[in-house]
């Protein structure tokens, strides 16, 4: 397929070291050469700890501070009021800050009391001990343990110095830190050690793939194995001493291309991979084919490419069955199949997907629906979620996907907390039957390990106006299931929309009252309801007589602070025939996921009350509807908080 815009020589592409001719695919490799075993990593970190005291004396008293990293001084300027300053896309990767202007429409920064920063912090959602994280990286399960490793900056709480956190869990709730996997200290990695993907091998080889960012900034795409497969931690990685062992193709600029995914097999017994990349607007995936890993092959044209969609960050590739409730592994293909493509990105920080067909000798993939494409259709999730990387548990015959979920609040409160960033809880993916075009994304069952004891609200009519305090304890950390039914006369009797082009994001959200929405539920809302965050459904009736459901999350409410997005998230989400409006929201404190519809649709969103923490921390039922009545059902767990330690190591 030819790529518009550019001019793309689709050639036999790979990078060589000499040393390195007829060895073994992995073995033999281990702390020689160019790769370097990284046993040094201990005196890389403690001198981190120690720069990361300075940090906290440096911020406190000038609001600039200076940090070391193995490649030299690096100055960080924290905004105190204007633009922030741009972090990663000058160095070649999407926006990593935050592009809050505080202190100027918004009114002076927010007086922020230690109290209201310490309860920010999540009980049950992964994130390091302190400091920056991002993208989940290479995750995988492997001898008993769950892997999951992320792009991690050891110096402060904010992008910078990138290098790949590792942490462990027999059940994804309960996790333990690992010394720090992969640190940016060859040419090839020099600026850092970015996102990429782990593959399991038959013969039990474990491979990551990853993006370094060179001493000139070139994206290079590099190997590195565990130095110890019989240990089940694989605290212990080498990188590979013919590294790097992909660049970029003829055509394509330095800083645009990156982020491999997961290899999977052909029936020819090779192994392929696609690294994400762009044509002047154009957004496309090169596919690499290898049978030894250390060197491949450009296939021709792209496995797929979207005009106008800009940079592919982080592109997934994975099949899902048709007619089964099982995840497939990453290589499955044939009768009953399908693949999904997924891309982030870099113009807009969201994560799109589609269903398609995957022609392995054509090396295409087709969307099933046009319309839905790759970076115009359909998204993971209608809020902060980015960069997400899924894998196969073999385990459980499951799908598994990760999210990187960012702050929504001012860089100078991260510095102030000393951490930026949560990963979500991971959700299971699978096709939509029922649909055909939709994955259902649904939190792992392992987290509701969590649960309390619940407390049930059955049958509650909410008359239209009304809000309905629900008597639990403080909900701080809570796992909420509501179903609701919308008075079916009042649906009949209503008429045509005259805006039948309903948009969340541009609405009035939950105070925008219409015949049939908006009603749902409140959380992290304080007694008097000065602060809320709604989760609620929408109901239009379009000019075929047919209802058209959206599901929003409205954050205008959601804090008094001035230096945090209070913005309306949400989607059209498809409602069958026969079926109840149904959401689940998971609230953990600064982060709320919610998911309508089984997981047809899912919304992430960071919230920063003032008022609405600790024990004021409150759940209503409410419907603003001007016509319809609303008979809910509610049920709600508050949650245990998950055990989160520090390595051993």
């Amino acid at each position: 397929m030819a790529v518009p815009e550019a001019t793309v020589v689709v050639a036999y592409h790979r990078i060589e070291d000499p040393s390195s001719y007829n060895t073994p695919l992995l073995h033999n490799c281990g702390g020689g050469g160019g790769g370097g075993n990284l046993r040094s990593r201990g005196r890389w970190v403690t001198t981190t700890i120690a720069l990361a005291c300075l940090l906290i004396v440096s911020v406190a008293c000038i609001g600039l501070f200076t940090f070391t990293s193995k490649h030299g001084p690096a100055t960080v300027h924290v905004s105190n009021g204007a633009m922030p300053v741009s972090r990663g896309r000058p160095e070649g990767v999407s926006e990593k800050t935050n592009r809050l202007v505080v202190g100027d429409a918004n009114g002076p920064p927010y007086p922020w009391t230690n109290n209201m920063l310490t309860w920010q912090r999540t009980g049950f959602h992964f994130q390091p001990e302190k400091n920056w994280m991002n993208d989940p990286n290479g995750p995988m399960y492997y001898k008993g343990f769950y892997h999951f490793f992320y792009q991690y900056n050891p110096n402060g709480a904010v992008w910078g110095d990138i290098v790949w956190g590792h942490a462990v869990s027999k059940d994804f709730v309960h996790w333990t830190h690992l010394p720090v996997a992969l640190v940016p200290d060859q040419w090839y990695d020099q600026n850092g050690v970015w996102s990429g993907s782990a593959t399991l091998l038959p013969d039990g080889q474990v491979i990551i793939l990853y993006t370094g960012s060179s001493n000139e900034s070139a994206q290079l795409q590099n190997l590195a194995y565990p130095a110890n497969l019989s240990d089940p931690l694989l605290v212990d990685w080498v990188k590979y001493p013919g590294n790097p062992i992909i660049g970029p193709p003829k055509g394509i600029y330095k800083k645009d291309f990156r982020d491999p995914t997961t290899a999977w097999r052909t029936s020819e017994g090779k192994w392929r991979i696609t690294v994400g990349s762009k044509a002047g607007r154009t957004g496309a995936a090169f596919v690499y084919e290898t049978e030894d890993f250390k060197t491949y092959r450009l296939l021709p044209g792209v496995l797929h490419a979207v005009p106008g969609t800009g940079m592919w960050e982080c592109v997934d590739f994975f099949p899902v069955s048709i007619n089964s409730k099982n995840g497939l592994d990453t290589s499955t293909n044939g009768k009953g199949v399908k693949h999904v493509m997924k891309v982030s990105l870099d113009d807009d920080r969201h994560d799109y997907y589609s269903v398609g067909t995957y022609d392995v000798i054509a090396n295409t993939w087709t969307p099933d629906n046009p319309q839905n494409d790759v970076g115009i259709g359909i998204r993971y999730d209608y809020g902060v979620f980015y960069a997400s990387k899924t894998f196969y548990d073999q385990k459980k015959g499951r799908r598994i996907l990760w999210g990187w979920i960012s702050e929504s609040d001012s860089e100078k409160s991260d510095v102030l907390k000393g951490w930026a960033s949560v990963q979500s809880i991971p959700r299971t993916l699978l096709l939509d039957q029922k649909t055909g075009t939709h994955l259902l994304q649904w939190p792992v069952e392992e987290i509701e390990s969590l649960r309390l004891d619940g407390k049930d609200f059955n049958n509650i009519k909410v008359e239209a106006g009304a809000v309905i305090p629900l008597d639990v304890e403080s909900s701080s950390q809570a796992d909420v299931v509501a179903e609701f039914e919308v008075d079916k006369a009042a649906v009949e009797a209503v008429e045509v929309s005259p805006n039948e082009e309903f948009n969340c994001a541009s609405s009035g959200g939950a105070s925008q009252r219409g015949s049939l929405g908006p009603f749902g539920i409140l959380v992290l809302a304080d007694p008097s309801r000065s602060e809320q965050t709604s989760l609620h459904f929408y109901i239009s009736k379009t000019s075929s007589g047919s209802l058209k459901t959206s599901f929003c999350t409205d954050q205008s409410r959601s804090s008094q602070a001035s230096d945090v997005n209070k913005q309306i998230y949400g989607s059209f989400v498809p409602v069958l025939q026969g079926e109840k409006l149904s959401m689940r929201i998971l609230v953990d404190h600064s982060i709320v996921e919610a998911f309508a519809q089984g997981g047809r649709t899912s919304i992430t969103s960071r919230v920063y009350p003032t008022r609405a923490i600790y024990h004021n921390a409150r759940i209503f039922l409410f419907n603003n509807a001007t016509d319809a009545s609303v008979l809910a059902s509610v049920k709600i767990w508050p949650m245990n908080s998950a055990s989160i330690q520090a390595s051993s190591h």
